[in-house]
């Protein structure tokens, strides 16, 4: 008998899933929400743009999360010991660096810079550092054009050097304290493995790739020369960094004892390198050539590989194309949306604050009864900037079609409708470049509890969608690459796809797109692309594109911003 553990560092939780290599099933799994913030986010009035986490956090639900699975797995499976668990794989969000001392602790650890949330780790959804992602933008096009070649020729506000440009500016006494700054999804096997400085953590080529400039191409990471014109406060950062990065799969290390007594799991256990959940995600809910894996939560990410011994298109705005990011011996592509779930969440927050639970299916019993193109309405579902294909930050939100009359199960339905709209769009940029999508599978919690917006997404979209079996696609991804960094001895399998083939399932139903409604929406689509292409690109409408930028000028001026 041998297990794997995946633990899927999430935007409001931890989740961590134990997985029988023997038989394929999912023995246990457990979820620990984040204390800290709303919903585990450090949030401000002031700024909607800023979201932090404490780093506290991680460690307390990383120790709780374990022991509750390895309880429930000793209640479920006679035969079942800790001493068996033979691989742990971790994912996490991302870009969420964190700022370090020369010991590998979090400086807001530091009484100096507790409470200090530009100490914290600064999540993927902060958006705070717009201007410096232009001017990184800006710079990599006037004098080193091929760093944005495969990242859709724009560097995001997401990333990992816009953030630590800003907190350079907003709080230099905290860039100028940290040793070195590190990926979450780095952090915690290094944490795990005992590591006792920066220079000792194993960083991911999936992190370094898709949101550091990383590439052998060019020796790593952005050079001296490109971080210094930046900022001059950027001297010596290179150094502090890292040289080399890994795939997922690789050793990042071996459990220390210390944080085997505090999980309760056998001392040199080892740890996979780590990966953003998306790129796990993909993994776990069986992703392969010509399958679009899409993972519904908060935002989303669409994730493919293609063969790296095939040449592969520049495909502009698309998030990253980075070999061996997602499945090692293939490029690993990433495209998304900056808000879906979060989108729906602000919506029955605001309208129905007191019962958001029940809201939700309020709403959705209500809108199902609407007919396509029914509600007069059409949404853009930039409420978070947009990610792909415009790679803009400074976009809003947009409802049009209003009246009297106009319902909020109208208005909900119309916002569902614009995501799906959204991720037509990226479907549609992909094939534009000759990127065969052959079959759409779709994880995440969204995705499992909402028959409803999977119909719409089928109908919009006009392709069928299955549902991964498992609850926990990205955990899952995580287990199959801690079962990967074990000894093969143990686990009995030696490839990637032999660990998907036995523990990768699906739901048995498919969500078919019906006709008559997906001709409906097309013509809908076709307005979407107009609202679309009009306030997001300069060159369609310029009178247009400015709109949303200047309210945004507007809110900050007045707010003192």
């Amino acid at each position: 008998m041998a297990y794997s553990l995946g633990l899927d560092f999430g935007t409001n939780s931890v989740r961590a899933l134990l997985v029988n290599l023997k038989t394929g099933e999912e023995t246990a799994e457990s979820i620990v929400p984040y204390p800290s913030g709303t919903d585990g986010i450090i949030l401000d009035a002031k700024d909607p743009h800023l979201a932090r986490q404490n780093p506290a956090d991680y460690l307390i639900c990383l120790e709780k999360v374990v022991k509750n699975v390895l309880r429930d797995a000793a209640k479920k499976e006679a035969n079942f010991s800790p001493e068996i668990v033979v691989g742990i794989g971790v994912d996490t969000t991302g870009s969420t660096p964190l700022s370090v001392d020369a010991e590998l602790i979090p400086l807001s650890f530091h009484p100096e810079f507790s409470g200090n949330i530009h100490a914290y780790a600064w999540l993927w959804k902060d958006h705070t550092s717009t201007e410096e992602a232009e001017e990184i933008t800006h710079l990599a096009r006037k004098i080193r054009p091929h760093y944005l070649q495969r990242i859709g020729g724009v560097y995001s506000s997401e990333w990992f050097f816009s953030k630590i440009l800003h907190l350079s500016r907003v709080a230099p006494e905290v860039f100028q304290a940290a040793s070195s700054f590190i990926e979450l999804a780095d952090y915690i096997p290094a944490v795990l493995a005992g590591r006792r400085t920066p220079k000792e953590a194993v960083r991911c080529i999936c992190a370094a790739g898709h949101k550091a400039l990383y590439s052998e191409d060019w020796g790593g990471l952005p050079d001296d020369e490109f971080l210094i014109t930046l900022s001059p406060d950027f001297r010596g950062l290179r150094q502090k960094l890292y040289e080399k990065a890994y795939p997922a799969g690789k050793v990042a290390g071996f459990l220390s004892r210390q944080w085997a007594i505090k999980l309760g799991l056998a001392e040199n256990t080892p740890i996979s390198v780590g990966a953003f959940d998306a790129h796990m995600g993909a993994v776990g809910s069986g992703i392969k050539e010509e399958v679009l894996v899409k993972i519904l939560g908060t935002s989303t990410c669409d994730m493919m590989i293609f063969p790296r011994n095939q040449e592969l298109p520049a495909i502009p705005g698309l998030c990253g194309m980075v070999p061996d990011s997602i499945v090692p011996g293939y490029w690993g592509l990433e495209a998304g949306q900056s808000a879906v779930g979060d989108i729906f969440y602000w919506f029955v927050k605001t309208f129905m604050p007191e019962f958001p639970d029940r809201s939700y299916r309020y709403f959705e019993k209500e809108a199902e009864k609407l007919r396509p193109g029914e509600s007069g309405l059409l949404a853009l579902d930039w409420h978070n900037g947009n990610r792909t294909i415009l790679v803009d930050q400074k976009l809003t939100g947009l409802i049009v079609g209003f009246t009297l009359k106009t319902k909020p199960y109208e208005v909900y339905r119309a916002l569902i409708e614009a995501t799906a709209f959204g991720a037509r769009v990226i479907i549609e940029r992909l094939e534009k470049y000759r990127i065969k999508v052959s079959e759409i599978i779709t994880g995440g919690g969204i995705a499992e509890k909402s028959p409803f917006l999977m119909q719409l997404y089928a109908d919009i979209i006009g392709r069928p969608f299955r549902i991964p079996a498992s609850s926990q696609s990205c955990a899952l991804g995580a287990a199959i690459f801690g079962a990967l960094a074990a000894d093969p001895k143990k686990t009995g399998e030696t490839s990637l796809y032999q660990l998907q083939e036995k523990l990768c399932r699906f739901k048995p139903e498919i969500y078919q797109p019906r006709i008559e409604n997906h001709q409906v929406y097309n013509r809908l689509y076709s307005l979407y692309r107009r609202l679309h292409d009009a306030f997001g690109t300069k060159a369609y409408n310029e009178s247009l594109y400015s709109v949303m930028k200047e309210l945004l000028d507007l809110k900050w001026s007045s707010s003192g911003q």
